[in-house]
């Protein structure tokens, strides 16, 4: 009974610990047109990463380095 209550505990303590951010925004340029977009993930084949990351859907506050 102690061991499972110890496991139990640590258990709920990593997952307590394991929370995870949300994913950063950066900015997309289309190749074909120059076009700017921001998103978390790439548009496809026909963009490239501009810049970032961002805090923001409007990417306009960057996240520091660290």
């Amino acid at each position: 009974m102690h061991k499972t209550s110890i496991l139990l505990i640590a258990s709920l303590l990593a997952a307590s610990l394991a929370q995870a951010g949300p994913a950063p925004w950066y900015q997309w340029r289309s190749k074909a047109d120059g076009q700017m977009a921001c998103s978390q993930t790439s548009l496809g084949s026909g963009w490239v990463k501009f810049s970032g990351p961002y805090r923001d859907a409007r990417c306009e506050f960057r996240i520091p380095a660290k």
